[in-house]
Formats: C-alpha cells, structure tokens, sequence
C-alpha cells in the first residue's frame, strides 16, 4: 500500500510505473510468489496525509475508515515532499532516509483556450484585472510555495497585485485542490490559475479545446522535489522491496514523459535525512 501526495500521479499510475509493476514482479523469480493483484494508493494532500497516518483513521462524511496495522490497511511506502516526511519520521512511521525520485518544473499559467485576456506572464495578470485560482489554505504548504516564487520573480508588490484577486471560494466546495483550477476556469470562477508545470500541462492535453498553457519565465528555479519513503516495519517488506527496485528501475525515465524535469545523475535517488 502507497501513501502518496496526488501531484504525480499522472505519472504513478501510468501503465508505466503501477499499470506495469505486477507482470515485472512475477518476471523476478524472488519476487514471483507474491500476489500482486491488489496494489493500493491512496493519495491526499500532503498534511492530511500525516493527519491520517498519525490517527490512523480518515473521516469521509460520516464514514470513518481506519488505515492502521491490526486493520491491514495501513502503508508500506510513502512518497511526499521532506517536511511531511519529517514529521512522519518524528512519529516513528518511516525510516530514517528518503531517496528523491522527481523534480518538477515549477509552475506554469493556465488560461482558458483562445487566451481572451491575452495573458503572456505574471504582469498581464495584474494588469488584466484577472481572477486567480490557486490551492487554498488546505495545501498551505504549496500555497506559501506559490507566493514564493512569484515574489522572487516579479518583486514584493508586483506580487501583491498579481495575487489581489484571487478566488477564494466556489460553490459546491469546501476548499480548492489544485484540481480544482481547470474547473473552476471552465465554469468562469477563475480567468486564470497558477499551479505545477506538468499538471497545467496534463490539463491542456487531457482537454485541448478547453484550455492552453503560460509559460512563466525563470519558474524552473523554483521547483518541488518529491521523495520515496519505507515505513518502518512494513507488513509486506518483500512487496515493499519488490516496488522500489522497480520503480526506481523506472521513474527517471518515465516522469520526463508527463513533462517532470529530467533529474541529473546526483538528484536522481539522493538521500535526504528526515532528523
């Protein structure tokens, strides 16, 4: 079972890293026995994540699922940034050492098709009176992040204006997830949203008619890492094993394709310390 943040999953699950991890592991004789037939992800965003993992239960509604040991849903693998995994590693759930597996490309603009503000960067949207969608104070995290990079690009006030009208809320929600961006653009909410690279990217192919892609000049200074990490004791160490050989046999190449950077010899597998 993998816990996971959900901004690579385009990627995960992929007939190229999940969709193809089963039939690899039977081709390994050490690994031929098991029974890979239920491979489980859960994925939310990242402090809930830890919420769930340090309650061992998650509520939806009025339904409470619990994803402890005794219960069997509980994770081998946890894949997220370095700050959620120190907490986790603070609580006794993951080892001591992550190894990175992606680096994306920061972030890009996303517009409705035909570009009727004519947006070309981050100045046209202070400039357009443009509304902006962006992920609330739920992913906090990669809001803070968000501002950040912005700031450091186009200055302090020049930030201020490009953030001054945001949307902060819309109907039939409690919070805005980065996917909700392209939907709150498609139902006129938003003129505008700022998010990671490659899901602008995923968005713009998975619906051509809909939507296109800003590129924002330098934002690749400013990318997100993304790092793979054992639970401490596994209650599946051989599946759990099985899957890292696999996947670290596979992601580099892989996650180029939904438009990640490609990791250099150094980032690709470093080891970051969770202490």
């Amino acid at each position: 079972m993998i816990f996971t943040e959900g901004n690579h999953l385009i990627a995960l699950l992929s007939d190229d890293i999940v969709g193809a991890f089963p039939s690899w592991a039977k081709s390994q004789p050490r690994y031929a026995d098991l029974d890979f037939g239920n491979v489980v992800v859960v994925t939310l965003p990242q402090p809930i994540v830890v919420q769930t993992i340090r309650s061992g239960a998650i509520a939806l509604g009025n339904l409470v699922l619990k994803f402890t040991r005794t219960s069997g849903f509980y994770p081998d693998i946890v894949m997220s940034g370095p700050a959620p995994l120190t907490e986790l590693h603070k609580l006794g759930a993951v080892e001591r050492q992550a190894k990175f597996f992606s680096r994306n490309r920061g972030r890009a603009l996303l517009v409705r098709k035909g570009n009727p503000l004519d947006i070309r960067g981050l100045a046209d949207v202070a400039r357009t009176g443009a509304r902006l969608a962006q992920a609330d104070a739920v992913e906090a995290a990669a809001r803070a992040a968000n501002r950040a990079a912005i700031e450091a690009l186009i200055g302090a006030s020049a930030a201020d204006a490009f953030f001054a009208n945001e949307v902060e809320y819309f109907a039939g929600r409690l919070g805005i997830m980065h996917r909700d961006v392209p939907e709150m653009i498609a139902r006129g909410y938003a003129d505008v949203g700022l998010t990671q690279y490659h899901l602008v990217s995923y968005w713009v192919r998975t619906f051509p008619n809909d939507f296109e892609l800003v590129p924002i000049d330098g934002v690749d200074r400013f990318p997100v890492r993304i790092a793979f990490a054992g639970v401490v004791d596994p209650l599946r160490p051989r599946a759990r094993d099985a899957f890292e050989e696999f996947f670290f046999s596979r992601a580099r190449d892989v996650y180029p394709k939904y438009d990640f950077a490609r990791m250099s010899d150094d980032e690709y597998g470093a080891t970051v310390m969770l202490d």
